[in-house]
């Protein structure tokens, strides 16, 4: 009888949690709107609007949620310095991977690293990729919901920690974008 009961706990258990486990892989995208940020700068910076487009997959248990994901992504900045106005169109293939914290119907907190990498550097029109560093690490966090209908609507921002200048100067020159998503899970299991 004993054993019984343990068991039917046990099953209990189990089948409340797979209940509550999802496994999902997507596709994402929408607009980027990114900056540097440099140290000591003489000039002013504004935002450079690109996109971003990639794919996710999600893990969740509960409230609990691990997202990684593929993301290309337009970045950048427009630069106004001595009168001229530069525009850097920067290129990355980036890696989040976002924790997620489940609320109510969907609504969710997110924070993770991001680690990108720089495909193309251009400013004007010239190739100014080996005065840059081939990665870039970032903070990223945001909000996000899970809608119905496999839909996903995310805000989040991804603050740059490292240093992606590889030039002489001693200007730090970090990335700074503000990313708007909407996502479609393909698959949910």
């Amino acid at each position: 009888m004993k054993q019984a009961i343990i068991l039917s706990f046990a099953l209990l258990l189990f089948s409340s949690a797979h209940a509550q486990t999802e496994v999902a892989i997507g596709i994402k995208g929408g607009p980027n709107f990114a900056t540097f940020d440099i140290s000591d700068f003489e000039g002013s910076l504004k935002n450079r609007t690109g996109i971003h487009v990639g794919a996710f997959s999600l893990f969740k248990l509960g409230k609990i949620g691990i997202q990684p994901e593929v993301i290309y992504s337009q970045q950048g900045s427009k630069i106004r310095i001595d009168g001229q106005e530069l525009e850097g169109n920067f290129q990355y293939m980036n890696i989040p991977i976002m924790l997620k914290l489940y609320t109510v119907l969907g609504l969710n907190l997110q924070v993770g690293p991001q680690f990108g990498f720089l495909s193309s550097a251009e400013i004007d029109g010239n190739n100014v990729k080996e005065i840059y560093k081939n990665s870039d690490t970032s903070l990223a966090f945001g909000v996000g919901w899970d809608l119905p209908m496999r839909l996903t609507v995310d805000a989040r921002y991804n603050l740059g920690l490292s240093d992606i200048n590889d030039s002489s100067t001693d200007n730090t020159v970090k990335n700074q974008v503000f990313q708007i998503s909407v996502g479609f899970k393909l698959f949910r299991f």
